[in-house]
């Protein structure tokens, strides 16, 4: 065998290696294809196999497996995910703030609806509401304003052992997105503190002062007085501004829907006449009232 036979017997055996096939000299069994000049080549140097990165051109990705984490996440998909893509919980310098959800009706494939109260003003009003309800066998959330229960300690028992919610509407029911975050929290966690003194727990939620829907630090206040809900409402009565019964009572009926949740307030005298035909209008609605735990827990 002369000198360049050899080499290339050599050259195909480390080729057939390399492509992990099988060379064999017997005549009687198939010689694989000759591979090309080019395969030959990049055989004979693997680097050539990558290119070199020109100048001032981004490198290729990794190939290996441990890079497959770090690649980027799939661009999002329509508006809504990109919405998800730049939530408020994330913080400017990394990380995450844990955030109280913010909630403003439940389910809307069950007839169920939520009758919201804000627990401030006269005692006689509020009894006459809750014991109507009781009459027409529904139960309500009351959001309690601190002070109020500082006047008026029983009605914390007093809702509860009526099978209703109980839940918190910061300690004096200030504009608590307009404060500052020391004196939005202790609005928050005051009226906690009075909540779990009289009944032993914080509430079943929070609900923001002067704001139909809380900022993120609002939301994360809450979250860390121990709250996971800040509960909005999407059906308004208006009885704060004391337009009459009838049309409290229009307010509401007009625009309820299954899994609505309704702002109401417990010491209006126009919301204590509604409320009967309020309850009578949602029984001809085939609409049940429930508790805010209940609409949202299934």
């Amino acid at each position: 065998m002369n000198g360049v036979v050899g080499r290339r017997l050599v050259l195909r055996l480390g080729l057939a290696a390399t492509l992990g096939g099988t060379l064999s000299c017997s005549p009687d069994q198939e010689r694989p294809a000759t591979p090309s000049a080019e395969t030959l080549r990049k055989a004979s140097n693997p680097h050539e196999a990558i290119p070199p990165t020109p100048r001032g051109a981004v490198p290729p990705a990794p190939r290996d497996a441990s890079d497959l984490h770090k690649a980027a996440p799939p661009a999002p998909r329509d508006a809504s995910d990109a919405r998800k893509a730049a939530t408020p919980e994330a913080r400017p310098g990394g990380g995450h703030r844990n955030l109280a959800r913010e909630v403003r009706n439940g389910p809307r494939d069950r007839p169920r609806v939520a009758l919201t109260f804000h627990g401030d003003g006269p005692v006689e009003l509020a009894e006459r509401v809750l014991s109507e309800a009781e009459r027409h066998g529904v139960h309500l959330t009351v959001l309690a304003v601190g002070d109020w229960l500082d006047r008026h300690p029983r009605m914390a028992r007093r809702v509860l052992a009526g099978g209703h919610d109980l839940g918190n509407h910061t300690e004096h029911d200030l504009d608590i997105c307009a404060l500052e975050e020391r004196a939005a929290h202790a609005e928050i966690a005051r009226c906690a503190a009075r909540l779990r003194r009289l009944t032993g727990s914080i509430g079943s939620c929070f609900r923001p002062s002067g704001s139909r829907h809380a900022t993120p630090l609002v939301r994360e206040l809450a979250a860390r007085v121990g709250y996971r809900t800040c509960l909005s409402y999407d059906v308004d009565s208006g009885d704060h501004a004391d337009p009459g019964p009838a049309t409290v009572t229009a307010n509401v009926l007009d625009t309820v829907r299954p899994g609505s949740i309704v702002r109401l307030h417990l010491g209006r005298p126009g919301t204590a006449e509604a409320i009967p035909h309020i309850l009578t209008g949602l029984t001809r609605r085939r609409l049940h009232p429930v508790t805010v735990t209940d609409l949202l827990g299934g």
